[in-house]
C-alpha cells in the first residue's frame, strides 16, 4: 500500500542518520570517518543497497496486493493517497529501471512449462539493483585482494598494533609531564617559592612529629646534613617517600596519603634545607651524597 513518506525521502534520510551516527561516534581525528575507514564506508554502501533491496520488494508486494483489490476498494484507496504525498513520476521510472518488472496483465508470456501442485515459474530476469550489486561485490574482492594480499596494505591485526605502540609513546610523554602520574624516574627538583612554601606546608602537616619542625631530626634521621640513609637528592627522596623507609623500621609510605605532585613539593621543600644547620640537630646518618646530573623543574 502507498506509504505517507515515499521511498525516494525515506531510503537517503536512513541512509544518511547512519552515515552521520558514524561521524558522531567514531573518533577519527582531523580526517571524516568515511575516509579514514573505508571498510565502514563500504558496510553502509551495502547497507543503503539492502535498503533499496527493501524498499522494491516492500514496492512489488505493494503494487500485487494493490491488484487483487476489487475497483471500489481501488478508488477509495486512491482518494485517500490523493489527500497525502504521491510517488512522483520520476520515482517510477527509477524503479521501473531498477526491476524491469513485468506488469501482471504480461505474466501469461513469462510462464513456464513447470508446474508443481499447481505452483508455476515465471521466467522473470534478475533485478538490475542486483546484478548491479553482485558486480560491485566482484570488483570490490578485486580492488580488497590486490590491496591487502599483493600491495601488503594493513590490516587490522597491524593496524591494531601501530595504535597500541603509538598509544604507549603518547602515554610515555604524557607521563614525563602529567603532575599526577610521576613517578622516581620522571619527578624534578622544584625551586619556586610558591612550591617551596606548599612543600613546608605539608612537611610542618605530616614530617615534622618525626623530623622536627626544623627538620633536624628526632624519631627519624636529620634532613639537613649531607648524608642519607636511602640516598639523597630528588628521584632517591621521593622514591622513599611512596614506597617507605626501611623494612620493619623507618618511615610509612606516604603514597596513600599524598598525591605525586605534593610529594613532590615536599620532597623539594626538604632538599632546600641543606646546610640550614638548627640547634641540638641529631646526628647525622647514612653516606654523604653527591647530587648529580640535576634536573629542575622551571616554570
Amino acid at each position: 500500500m502507498k506509504k505517507l513518506i515515499p521511498a525516494y525521502v525515506r531510503v537517503p534520510v536512513i541512509f544518511f542518520a547512519v552515515f552521520m551516527a558514524m561521524e558522531y561516534f567514531i573518533d577519527s581525528g582531523d580526517s571524516p570517518a568515511f575516509i579514514k575507514f573505508p571498510m565502514v564506508s563500504v558496510f553502509l554502501f551495502v547497507f543503503l543497497f539492502l535498503l533499496i533491496a527493501i524498499e522494491i520488494t516492500m514496492s512489488a508486494v505493494d503494487n500485487i496486493m494493490y491488484q487483487l483489490l476489487t475497483e471500489e476498494q481501488k478508488s477509495k484507496l486512491n482518494e485517500v493517497n490523493d489527500l497525502g504525498f504521491k510517488d512522483s513520476e520520476w520515482y517510477q521510472k527509477i524503479m521501473k529501471r531498477l526491476t524491469k518488472t513485468e506488469p501482471l496483465e504480461s505474466e501469461g508470456q513469462l510462464l513456464l512449462d513447470h508446474d508443481y501442485d499447481g505452483i508455476k515459474e515465471l521466467d522473470n530476469n534478475l533485478p538490475p539493483w542486483w546484478v548491479y550489486l553482485f558486480y560491485a561485490s566482484i570488483v570490490f574482492g578485486i580492488v580488497y585482494m590486490v590491496r591487502f594480499e599483493v600491495l601488503g596494505a594493513d590490516n587490522q591485526e597491524m593496524e591494531l598494533k601501530k595504535e597500541v605502540a603509538q598509544a604507549k609513546i603518547d602515554i610515555a610523554e604524557y607521563m614525563k609531564t602529567a603532575p599526577d602520574m610521576m613517578d622516581e624516574k620522571t619527578v624534578t627538583l622544584l625551586t619556586d617559592p610558591a612550591d617551596l612554601a606548599a612543600g613546608k606546608e605539608i612537611y610542618t602537616t605530616n614530617c615534622a612529629a618525626c623530623h622536627r619542625a626544623d627538620a633536624g631530626g628526632q624519631i627519624g634521621p636529620n634532613l639537613t646534613d649531607d648524608k642519607w640513609i636511602l640516598g639523597g637528592g630528588i628521584k632517591n627522596v621521593f622514591h622513599t617517600l611512596v614506597n617507605g623507609g626501611r623494612d620493619g623500621k623507618g618511615m610509612i609510605s606516604w603514597k596513600g596519603t599524598l598525591k605525586p605532585k605534593e610529594m613532590q613539593k615536599v620532597a623539594s621543600y626538604i632538599l632546600s634545607l641543606k646546610g640550614s644547620n638548627p640547634p641540638d640537630a641529631k646526628a647525622a646518618e647514612g653516606e654523604v651524597w653527591v647530587e648529580e646530573n640535576v634536573t629542575v623543574a622551571v616554570k
